[in-house]
């Protein structure tokens, strides 16, 4: 599951992307992102550390993308905040280790499909930008009231 301070990093971030360059405050984001003020200064702080953001103090001060919006992926972000993207450290590209609990890598009857997850997860994060988000107006919602046969 992704963490609700990668959900805030994200959501500020697009909202970044969607100032198109005009430098938005650490408060103005934190309503726009709906997250708390101190938390999301936080956030923004260990972007800025790894180069995602530029932030500018002062009066006048706030924050910008460091590089175009279609340059950053989700999954950069998720990583920065989160950590590898795999469901286990064994199958991890960034992060790998051997389960602590695992006898064998290479008799492990679930690496198969945690790589699997792995991969499918890492291309569609990789390949979905800032940009994209900004200009997305929203995604399917699911019906919960709907139970499948």
């Amino acid at each position: 599951m992704l963490s609700q301070k990668a959900r805030y990093g994200l959501r500020a971030l697009v909202e970044l992307a969607r100032a198109q360059g005009t430098q938005v405050t650490s408060g103005e984001l934190a309503l726009r992102a709906d997250a708390p003020r101190k938390f999301l200064e936080a956030i923004l702080l260990e972007l800025a550390r790894n180069k995602v953001v530029v932030s500018r103090r002062g009066k006048f001060g706030g924050y910008v993308l460091a590089r175009p919006a279609s340059e950053i992926s989700f999954a950069e972000i998720i990583r920065i905040i989160d950590g590898p993207l795999a469901l286990a450290p064994c199958v991890s590209r960034l992060s790998f280790r051997k389960c602590d609990d695992c006898p064998d890598l290479a008799t492990c009857s679930l690496r198969e499909a945690l790589l699997r997850a792995r991969d499918a997860t890492s291309d569609v994060l990789e390949a979905y930008s800032l940009a994209e988000a900004a200009d997305c107006e929203g995604a399917e919602v699911f019906d919960l009231s709907v139970r499948p046969a």
